[in-house]
Parts: structure tokens; C-alpha cells; sequence
């Protein structure tokens, strides 16, 4: 009689098998119901219900996860690199004026502030109507060449032809303010010195605006002022709307530092 051979033993029985025998095991060792069972047993015990070990820090605890990025402090918009560098580090004021093109004479100004180095710079002015001279920017200022100087430039102090509309800066009211004639529009200049503020553009920082003293020599210009719109362009100085330098005189603090960043706005992006 032949003999029929015997059925191959699949591979899975056996293993099913083997398993079979270890979880009958292992429930009889275990202490309850929590007893951990099947092929993960020991990765989920030292675990924990996930099954899956994650960081371990000296000593057993846990690492600590990513760090959040740490944020950056704001710059003043429309400030290139080269223009941002040029403003001192402990100055916390700043008034950026912004020129329409290199050419023209109208700009616009917003005051910025920074009393949190972390934060960055913020501004605390909407954005103002201004001039500036009448042939427009120049990176380097003469005398009569009817060109506002651009830069960065401290305002240290203040005058005018009327009180001082409670500013923290020093002001000298004085009747040599006084000033009259018509401007480059036929517009009369009268009242444009009631405020003003001095800008540190070849003077000695601290003086009344009238000081005459020039340390960069009388050829290179001086004089140069934000003062009170006369609805028309300057001969080299900033003019703001009689409200807004009322208003600019009354932010400024001098503990501040405060500066003026001035340029056409090309320029002020490099």
C-alpha cells in the first residue's frame, strides 16, 4: 500500500502556536489584569500605554522639547540695513522722514519709538504731511543749494517765536523767530518759526536753534529746522502742519535720545 505523504506544516501554524503558548504563560505569571501581553510587552511596561519611548534626559526625566524661535524686534519699515545701522543704539525716539523722490519736495513723517529694546520699534503717529527743500534731498548739504541733508541726526533742542507748547526738550522762545516775505509759491512765510525744533545737521548739539556757530564751516549750511508749514518748500528744513509740531514737541523726550532718520525714499531703503 503506498503511503499518502503527510501535510506540510505551515510556518504560521507553528509560530501561531508558539505565541499561543506564550500569552497562557504569561497571563498565568501575571498579577491581574494590568499584566502586559504579547510580542511589545517590555517597550510598552517601560513606556506606558503609547508603546512608544520617547526622550530620556539624565536621571530618567524627560527632555525638553524645541525651543520656541525667539522673536525678532521690529525694525521701522521702508529702513534699509545701512540707513538702520546709522541709528544710535540707545536712541529710543525716532522721526523718519520719507521723501517723495530725490527731486521733489514733498515728504512725509511718522515718529517711531522703541521703549522695549525686545520689542522693537513702534509707531506712535499716524502719517503726517511734510516738505522739505525745494530741490529735494542731497547726501551732501551746501549752502543755497536748496536741498534738505539726509541722514540721521539728534534733536536735542527747541525754540520758537511763541510759549513752549509743554515740551520736554529745551526752548527758547525769542522775538528773533519772527520772520516775514513770501516763500517760493508766493506764500507768506509769516508764522513758520512760531515752533521749531533744531536739527543737529552742523551745529553744536544742545544750543538754541539761533546759535550761529557752524563746525563743518558756513559753506557747508546750517540752520536747518523743523518748523511750522508755510504750505510751500523749504530752503533746506523740514515743515510739519502747525498741529503736528505742537504734537511733535510734546512727544519728544530728550531721556530718548530722540533723532530724526530724513531721506528720499529710495534712499532710505539701502
Amino acid at each position: 500500500m503506498s503511503r499518502t505523504p503527510a501535510a506540510r506544516r505551515s510556518p504560521y501554524a507553528v509560530r501561531a502556536g508558539t505565541w499561543a503558548l506564550t500569552l497562557l504563560l504569561l497571563t498565568a505569571c501575571g498579577s491581574g489584569s494590568d499584566a502586559a501581553v504579547g510580542p511589545h510587552a517590555a517597550r510598552a511596561t517601560a513606556t506606558g500605554s503609547a508603546g512608544v519611548a520617547g526622550p530620556q534626559a539624565e536621571g530618567g526625566r524627560a527632555a525638553p522639547g524645541p525651543r520656541a524661535p525667539r522673536a525678532v524686534p521690529r525694525a521701522i519699515p521702508a529702513l534699509g540695513p545701512r540707513t538702520t545701522v546709522e541709528i544710535p543704539a540707545d536712541s529710543r525716539q525716532a522721526l523718519v522722514v520719507t521723501g517723495d523722490s530725490y527731486d521733489s519736495s514733498l515728504s512725509s513723517a511718522v515718529l517711531y519709538t522703541r521703549d522695549d529694546p525686545a520689542l522693537g520699534w513702534r509707531a506712535v503717529t499716524d502719517r503726517w504731511p511734510a516738505r522739505n527743500g525745494l530741490n529735494g534731498w542731497t547726501d551732501e548739504h551746501w549752502e543755497n543749494d536748496l536741498r534738505t541733508p539726509t541722514g540721521v541726526y539728534g534733536l536735542t533742542s527747541a525754540g520758537g517765536l511763541l510759549d513752549a507748547p509743554g515740551t520736554m526738550l529745551p526752548y527758547s522762545q525769542n522775538p528773533a523767530f519772527t520772520v516775514g516775505g513770501e516763500g517760493f509759491d508766493g506764500e507768506p512765510l509769516a508764522g513758520s518759526f512760531d515752533y521749531v525744533i533744531a536739527i543737529d545737521y552742523n551745529r553744536v548739539p544742545g544750543g538754541s536753534p539761533l546759535d550761529p556757530q557752524r563746525p563743518l564751516g558756513r559753506e557747508r549750511g546750517g540752520g536747518i529746522w523743523i518748523h511750522v508749514d508755510h504750505d510751500g518748500p523749504t530752503q533746506g528744513c523740514i515743515a510739519l502742519p502747525e498741529n503736528r509740531m505742537r504734537e511733535l514737541l510734546q512727544l519728544l523726550d530728550p531721556a530718548k535720545k530722540p533723532v530724526v532718520v530724513m531721506g528720499d525714499a529710495e534712499g532710505l531703503e539701502r
